[in-house]
């Protein structure tokens, strides 16, 4: 039997999907490399049906903000593996519509362009669309950055490469700084050594969203896979390299984030630094010694390695990434550990604590006490009214700690609540800064203002953006950058950090002052992973049944409020409606909510747990905390196993 028969043959009794036997079809029929072709036939040969439904099942969905998936299949084939790099790197990225590799690579890059170009043409713009990409350390990074130069250019469009791995901040700055229509990241953040990743930015420099995002997937859905071979050689003669100059461009942005730089160097902050094996150490480490502090590298750690190698996770929330950090901390007397993901767009940290052992903090943490450090510096600064204003704001996620939103309320600033992602966070951000664009008229430049000019403006006219920040350990000072900056954050925490230990403190003394002003609130999550096709199926049913028949208790702890983010209208503190999403708010009768959500870049169903209680004076925080704790545990276990049953059926 030939391949495409085996392939048949599976399909009538029900070892393959419909789907996949039609995508392994039309992708035999449209002349692939003979590499491709060749690991698609051993892989029938050998009877990896499960390996072939997951690869083929669907084509890797172009989301509203991108694509991520596998480039080195479960069961690799032996003609795709080839010889591998000595960074460990196969010879050729997976064969497989759900997979990310050449041809869905090529995909995105088409539609991208044919959307790019339409825009441009209904606004009369003539000229060569520009692209700006950027690429992390990953497996088929620096390849897929180069392919899609490449496809770029030929396709009759302008792309700007950088010489080497980027921070994905500095991507989102670059797009703006270029004057670029649109711009690619090539990263899968901190997901597993097998994944890569493609997000796409439009010319704002944040991540795309309404209309431009439901745009961009119609027109690449729209790529049929007879137009792809024309594409897989890479021609990199028309593509420019960017210099040194775009470097010190973005870090004098970056370095925009201190406040306050002479508390560094009166206080001299001892730093133990991480990139775990990422591109962190490209730009914070240039930043965080400039502004005076005193900056070891985990040695380990700080080369590039697409395998990260020394961690299970590179991903610094976990706390085993920060495991090394934290012993050289130890062994220092270093302050603080930080620590950057594999693009540098999220920071974590451990602090020194009361008994003078690291301690580490969580995002929600994190976010709060850079929102408190910075509403009081700019206070001080009279950058805003000392009474506070609500024409300044502070934005986070509906599922970030509502700490934040209670110290917002408390210094006299606005917070707006966004969807889950930071591209929400950035398009508020664009909106303040097109309303000051209205009321100034023609002419008016706002790239051309300074900060503080910026800011006085914006308080004028519009709503001046003090700081935002997501649950998930991503931060951002301002609106030089347009997406969450791990970068800055370091720089942004060091600076926090000096300031505590200027008053004699440590960093969680201060959070126990936070506690005391506003109450004491706590956070937990539940990840529940499900891989490929049938995991895919799992989290709907959960999504689903969620909607269809809501939780009504958990134990005896009733259900107060259901609400539907994908059915109900919920508006900002704008007034201005959120996108409709397949989010779940859910509050309890102990004043407790929880928000559920399928993830928008793992094969996970996630919820969001959000406790807090009154407390009376300092020596009663102990046991609330205690408090608090208890009854969240319980409510974690009860919400997870009704998930799971959920998800079976």
């Amino acid at each position: 039997m030939t391949t495409l028969e085996q392939i048949k043959a599976a399909a009538a009794d029900g070892r393959l999907i419909p789907s996949a036997a039609d995508n392994l079809a039309a992708f035999l029929g449209a002349r692939l490399p003979a590499w491709a072709e060749a690991s698609i036939t051993e892989l029938v040969t050998r009877g990896a049906w499960p390996e072939l439904n997951d690869r083929f099942y669907r084509y890797l969905e172009f989301g509203t903000g991108g694509m991520r998936g596998r480039t080195i299949g479960v069961t690799p084939a032996a003609a795709e593996t080839g010889k591998l790099s000595p960074a460990g790197t196969p010879a050729h990225a997976a064969i497989g519509t759900n997979l990310l590799n050449d041809f869905t690579l090529i995909r995105a890059i088409v539609g991208l362009y044919r959307y790019t170009r339409k825009y441009l043409d209904a606004r009369g713009e003539k000229g060569r669309a520009k692209l700006v990409i950027a690429h992390d350390v990953r497996h088929f990074s620096r390849h897929f950055c180069e392919l899609a130069a490449s496809t770029w250019t030929r396709l009759g469009g302008e792309a700007f490469i950088f010489d080497g791995p980027r921070p994905t901040p500095q991507l989102s700055f670059s797009v703006r700084w270029l004057h670029a229509h649109t711009g690619v990241v090539i990263t899968a953040s901190h997901n597993p050594p097998h994944d890569n990743g493609f997000k796409a930015y439009f010319d704002d420099g944040a991540q795309v969203v309404p209309p431009h995002d439901q745009g961009i997937v119609t027109e690449v859905n729209g790529v049929p896979i007879g137009e792809l071979g024309a594409f897989l050689t890479t021609q990199l003669a028309g593509v420019t390299t960017l210099g040194r100059e775009a470097d010190d461009a973005y870090l004098a942005v970056a370095a925009k984030a201190l406040l306050d730089p002479g508390v560094l160097r009166r206080t001299k902050v001892k730093v133990v630094f991480t990139n775990i094996h990422g591109t962190g150490a490209i730009q914070t480490l240039p930043l965080l010694l400039h502004a005076g502090c005193d900056v070891t590298a985990v040695p380990e750690q700080l080369d590039f390695d697409a395998r990260f190698p020394t961690v299970k996770s590179p991903n610094p929330e976990n706390s085993a990434a920060l495991a090394m950090a934290i012993k050289l901390a130890e062994s220092t007397g270093a302050d603080v550990v930080l620590a950057t993901d594999p693009d540098a767009d999220r920071m974590g940290c451990a602090v020194r604590n009361r008994a003078n052992q690291m301690e580490l903090l969580t995002g929600n943490q994190i976010g709060a006490l850079l929102a408190d450090y910075r509403l009081m510096k700019y206070k001080e600064l009279g950058r805003i009214p000392r009474e506070g204003t609500l024409k300044a704001c502070i934005i986070n996620t509906v599922v970030t700690t509502q700490l934040q939103d209670a110290i917002g309320r408390g210094h006299g600033v606005k917070v707006i609540k966004t969807l889950t992602g930071f591209k929400w966070i950035a398009a508020k951000m664009r909106g303040y800064e097109e309303q000051l664009k209205r009321a100034m008229g023609a002419g008016f430049d706002y790239d051309a203002q300074t900060f503080e000019q910026r800011a006085q403006l914006l308080q004028q006219h519009s709503t001046f953006y003090v700081f935002g920040t997501e649950e998930s350990y991503g931060y951002l000072p301002n609106d030089y950058v347009r997406d969450k900056d791990g970068n800055s954050a370091c720089l942004m925490f060091a600076e926090l950090c000096a300031w505590v230990k200027s008053r004699g403190l440590t960093v969680p003394a201060y959070l126990d002052e936070l506690y005391l002003r506003h109450g004491f609130f706590l956070e937990g999550v539940i990840n529940l992973y499900y891989e490929g096709a049938s995991g895919a199926a799992k989290i709907k049913r959960i999504l689903d049944t969620y909607r269809a028949r809501p939780p009504a208790s958990f134990g005896d702890v009733k259900v107060t409020r259901f609400q539907d983010y994908g059915r109900e209208r919920i508006v900002d503190a704008d007034g201005e409606a959120l996108p409709a999403q397949d989010l779940y708010v859910v509050t309890l009768a102990n004043g407790y909510t929880f928000a559920a959500r399928g993830s928008g870049t793992e094969p996970k169903m996630k919820f969001y747990l959000f406790a807090s209680d009154r407390v009376q004076g300092a020596a009663a925080l102990p046991a609330v905390k205690a408090r608090t704790r208890a009854t969240l545990d319980g409510l974690i276990k009860l919400i997870e196993a009704d998930a799971r049953q959920r998800a079976e059926g």
